[in-house]
């Protein structure tokens, strides 16, 4: 059984992976055309809703089931305000978390938006790995 830090310390790694794999794919669909813009949306929207939960493990805040950008920053608000508050743009990914997957009424993207996507969830990554980057080469 491993102490609690090092388990704490597994998850939030476990999440900061898969947050990784959205990044990428995201970055690399993002150079195929406008064709995958919906994907390149939502997987960048994923990495970002997935880089700040790390971080939320990572003090164990509890987080709900959600989607929300903004609920999650809110819910770092008492232990990193200033990253908090630099972040705000990323809740403009929002909508494309879930609703994008199914047919019908959706969110439209715009061409740009799949740039934009990317830009704004490379901005959350280099903000979260700066705080997480120490805490998990630690173990």
């Amino acid at each position: 059984m491993k102490p609690p830090e090092a388990e704490l310390q597994a998850l939030v790694g476990d999440w900061v992976r898969k947050a990784a794999q959205d990044f990428a794919g995201a970055e690399r669909l993002a150079t195929e055309g406008s064709e995958f813009r919906e994907l390149v949306v939502f997987h960048a929207q994923q990495a970002v809703e997935k880089y700040l939960k790390a971080l939320l493990v990572r003090h164990q805040i509890e987080f709900p089931k959600t989607h929300d950008i903004e609920k999650l920053l809110r819910l770092l608000q008492p232990v990193h305000a200033e990253v908090s508050d630099s972040l705000l743009e990323a809740k403009w990914l929002t909508p494309f978390g879930v609703e994008i997957r199914y047919p019908g009424d959706f969110p439209e993207t715009l061409p740009g938006d799949e740039n934009r996507a990317v830009e704004i969830a490379g901005r959350v990554r280099e903000a979260v790995m700066a705080l997480l980057g120490p805490y998990l080469s630690e173990g």
